[in-house]
This record gives structure tokens, C-alpha cells and sequence, in this order.
């Protein structure tokens, strides 16, 4: 159950980072030494690996994976995700200006647009970056904006997934996409600013590991893009799912069986529509999330009225996906000098350092006997975690450093300092 590395030693129960051999030349103490606690660390091996598998899903030859910057914005890893081949999704101006300048050309840049403004709107199209609009207004404004332009419109196909009612972003109760049943006002629309439609997008939801409502979502798209004459693409959205449980034994999402369904899909509907057509996916946080490791300080344990809490330094401004989604991360223990004893364990609530009852990272969990000074490391971090990361109670956001595939290890976002504090302040 249990191992020794270089002087670090782990808790093992089905213990993902020696399995990867994640810290390769390295090891926790050592980061947290050298660049702070807390910190977030990834694996470029590990980040490449998750993006040739989505590149090679399906034989379908025009086929195109969109990275969504949203799931980590670092701008290293997206420099990785473009020499991988992938092209990037975009939410918002600064999500375009990044990528930019991590490389990517305007025609890799698919900017899905909700809710903006005229002048964020602009922002895109002035910079000839292929556009969505996700309801009929905001079509009319980009016709006004761009009359005799190409634009995608993002359609709501009735069918939602995810593993929280928050990240459902399909289906009956959803904000995102235009119905299917207005295709005809759709239509009107874009023939009174002479548009043209190019594009069709959707994304149910996030985290699903079964494929079958996804490729429910795909065929229901498919059947509303038979109405568009000349598309260029159909984009599916993401939501592709990591097993945020290993230590419990789940399994990585089956791949090969879903890509064979969904190439099966693509290509009777091509033979049908007369054009082979790009499809998309956009998986970011099947790319992300397993390549990054939120490590972090236990500073104090205590018992309050028969909870035992351990205190760290990861409170939900550092990550906020327990405390927003009520996600699980799976958690390890790195201890320097002294074994764990294999016969201890205990139900605990980890929690974090900020002035909120809801900083909680881990409750009733049962893990080995955890003491004062061990550093904890938060799995699956490398997704959602950084990108929702702020400076609530004026705390530091942490450094990122990326282990390369060498085994060097390269800081690529330093730690905050009480100057960026105060830095935009007039």
C-alpha cells in the first residue's frame, strides 16, 4: 500500500502519480520548496497523450479538436495543444487575445459567443474570426454588425448532460442555444442581413463518461443541420469526462467503442448531405484535467465537536470546483522522513484557508492519519481549477510550473505578489 521515492513518502491507494510517474525527476517537497505553497504542477507528457487521443477519435479525415482555453488558459499548454494539431474555442475577447498570443492563426479561433455586447461582438469580427450566436437577437446583431458575412449559430437540441445542474449547458432548462423548432426565424433573419450560415454548434453539458446522450445530441443536430444548405461545419461541443474517482476504482471513459459509434454517425450522414463537410469536438477538460496536480501545505488539524478538520493552504480561491459544483477531486498525501502506517485511517474533512464555511475540499473522506506539515495533493486539478482561481481575501493566486517531457521542470506562471494586489488600482 504504501511506497518510497526520493525521501518523499506516499500514500498508495490506486495512486495516480506514481502510476504516471508524474513527477518524473522530481517531487512535491521539492516544488513546494523551490516555488511555494500552494502550487499547481503539470505533466507535458501527460497533456500531449490526452490530446492525440481526441485527435485520433474517429477515421472521419475532416475532423478538427478545438481546445476550450476555458479549461486552462496557461499559456504554455496552449502552445502545446496548437503543435498537437488542435484549434481552440473561444468564449470572450481576452480568451482570443490569449490565444493569439500562443499562436493561433484567426481561422484556428472559433469564438462562441453568449450574451455580448455590440462591441465585444465587433472585437471578433474585425479580426476575421469565425463567430457563434446563441439566440435569435444576437443573430440580428451580428448582421447589423457584419451584413453579408458567414456566421454558426449554436442550436439547443433538447438533450442536456453533466454531472451537476450547473454544467448542463443543454436540454429544456439551459440559457445556451436557439431552440430547434426557430430554424425557420433563423433563417429569416440571416436572409435579411444576407448571411450566410456556415456553421452549426452545440454542447450538451460537462463530464459525461457514457457516450450515449452525446451522440443522442449529435444525431438530433445532425437531423437539424439537414435544413441549412452549404454548411462548412458542425461543431458537437465538448463534455468528454475524466474519472475524477480513480482511488475508487472508476474507469477512464471507452474511447474506441464511442469513436467507432460517432464515425459510424458522421459518415452515412455525409453520404446523405453530399458534402464532406468539418466536424468538431471541443474537449477541454478531458485534455486538461488529468495533466495538473494542486499540491498544498497542511498547516493545522483539529477537532470540532467530533468533525476532525485538516487545515491547508488550498482554500476555493485556489479551487473552487468543490465548492461550486460539489465535485470530487481525488486526494494523496506526501510525507517527508516517516511512513504512514499502513492500519491508520480516519474520516475527515479537508478545508482551506478562507473566511467561508464553504471552503471545504474534501468532506468525510476517509484518508490515513494525515499530520501537521504533509503536503496534500489535489488530482485532476489541471481543468477548471487555475481558470476559476482569484485573489479572494486578497490571497495569492499560486505559480504554475510544467514538468516537461525531459523531466525538467519550467515555471510558466509565477506566484502573485502584494504588488499585483494593488496593481490596477487608480
Amino acid at each position: 500500500m504504501y511506497k518510497e521515492k526520493a525521501e518523499v513518502k506516499y500514500y498508495m491507494d490506486n495512486y495516480y502519480s506514481e502510476k504516471t510517474n508524474f513527477f518524473q525527476n522530481t517531487n512535491p517537497m521539492r516544488l513546494i520548496e523551490e516555488y511555494g505553497s500552494p502550487i499547481y504542477v503539470y505533466n507535458q507528457r501527460v497533456f500531449r497523450k490526452k490530446c492525440r487521443e481526441m485527435t485520433s477519435l474517429i477515421e472521419y479525415p475532416n475532423f478538427k479538436v478545438t481546445y476550450s482555453i476555458k479549461a486552462n488558459s496557461n499559456l504554455e499548454l496552449l502552445k502545446i495543444a496548437r503543435k498537437e494539431g488542435m484549434h481552440a474555442d473561444a468564449m470572450s475577447p481576452g480568451e482570443i487575445f490569449v490565444l493569439t498570443k500562443a499562436g493561433f492563426e484567426a481561422n484556428e479561433i472559433f469564438y462562441i459567443s453568449n450574451n455580448v455586447s455590440r462591441k465585444e461582438m465587433s472585437y471578433a469580427v474585425e479580426r476575421g474570426i469565425m463567430t457563434s450566436v446563441d439566440s435569435l437577437s444576437q443573430l440580428g446583431m451580428y448582421g447589423q454588425i457584419n451584413p453579408g458575412g458567414k456566421v454558426a449559430v449554436r442550436l439547443n437540441p433538447g438533450i442536456g448532460a453533466g454531472h451537476h445542474e450547473k454544467v448542463v449547458t443543454g436540454g429544456k432548462k439551459s440559457k445556451f442555444g436557439i431552440n430547434l423548432d426557430k430554424i425557420d426565424e433563423i433563417k429569416k433573419i440571416a436572409k435579411k442581413y444576407n448571411l450566410e450560415i456556415v456553421g452549426i454548434n452545440q454542447h450538451i453539458g460537462s463530464l459525461f463518461m457514457k457516450g450515449d446522450a452525446y451522440l443522442t445530441g449529435v444525431q438530433s443536430v445532425l437531423d437539424s443541420a439537414r435544413q441549412f444548405e452549404n454548411l462548412d461545419f458542425v461543431d458537437f461541443g465538448g463534455g468528454f469526462g475524466v474519472p475524477y474517482k480513480k482511488q475508487e476504482g472508476q474507469a477512464p471513459m471507452e474511447l474506441e467503442e464511442f469513436g467507432f459509434k460517432f464515425n459510424d454517425i458522421l459518415t452515412r450522414w455525409v453520404d446523405q448531405y453530399g458534402k464532406q463537410i468539418m466536424f468538431r469536438i471541443e474537449p477541454g477538460r478531458y485534455v486538461a484535467a488529468e495533466a495538473g496536480i494542486l499540491i498544498g501545505t497542511v498547516n493545522a488539524i483539529k477537532n470540532n465537536y467530533g468533525i476532525k478538520f485538516i487545515g491547508t493552504d488550498i482554500g476555493f480561491n485556489v479551487i473552487k470546483r468543490p465548492v461550486m459544483y460539489e465535485s470530487h477531486h481525488d486526494i494523496e498525501i506526501y510525507r517527508k522522513g516517516h511512513m504512514v502506517k499502513s492500519d491508520q485511517g480516519e474520516t475527515v474533512t479537508v478545508v482551506g484557508n478562507i473566511c467561508e464555511s464553504g471552503d471545504i475540499v474534501a468532506k468525510n473522506r476517509f484518508l490515513p492519519v494525515i499530520e501537521e506539515g504533509d503536503l496534500l495533493g489535489v488530482m485532476d486539478a489541471g481543468a477548471y481549477c487555475y481558470s476559476m482561481a482569484s485573489n479572494y481575501n486578497n490571497r495569492f493566486r499560486p505559480a504554475e510550473v510544467l514538468i516537461e517531457e525531459g523531466g525538467a521542470v519550467r515555471l510558466i506562471r509565477r506566484r502573485d505578489t502584494f504588488e499585483d494586489l494593488i496593481r490596477n488600482f487608480c
